[in-house]
């Protein structure tokens, strides 16, 4: 039979009790404080429109052509984020279906079901159409910016008391 051993010499106290520190933290605690910023900071996005990586997107057309704010006419996106949290790890996001559309884009054609035509107005003119082809920007609002980075080693630290 094969045998290991391991000899440890220097501060094994000082060590021993930040190895006990770390299986006393509440990581549910953590996780749950982690998910939360990510949450919060996911919804502001929908306020600045900028992703997580500072950029600003790019505007609807009804935000250009009738003002307001891109992705926010009804806010069932913005209000779909949710966050999940236990001690293993920390989730956001939205079930709403088209999130994945203006997170990532899309390019895609619409066309009329049953009254052959669609109707729609551009630049303060109705068009009629049997089909568009529609190129839909990326927009995302899910991820974690440099601020949210800062924020949760913030947490972590305070956790170990650092």
């Amino acid at each position: 039979m094969s045998s290991i051993s391991i000899r440890l010499e220097g501060e094994m106290d000082n060590l021993l009790k930040r190895l006990a520190a770390i299986a006393d933290i509440d990581k549910a605690g953590i996780m749950a404080a982690m998910a939360e910023t990510l949450r919060t900071s996911t919804v502001e996005r929908f306020n600045t429109q900028t992703s997580p990586s500072g950029d600003r997107w790019h505007p609807s057309v009804m935000a250009d052509s009738e003002g307001g704010k891109t992705l926010t006419k009804s806010a069932v996106l913005k209000n779909s984020i949710h966050a999940e949290s236990d001690s293993t790890g920390a989730a956001v996001g939205t079930n709403t279906i088209y999130a994945a559309t203006h997170q990532l884009g899309d390019e895609r054609t619409i066309r009329a079901k049953e009254s052959g035509y669609l109707r729609f107005k551009i630049s303060g003119r109705w068009v009629s159409a049997p089909s568009v082809r529609v190129n839909i920007p990326a927009r995302p609002f899910l991820g974690i910016s440099k601020e949210d980075g800062s924020e949760i080693k913030a947490l972590i630290d305070e956790a170990f008391g650092e």
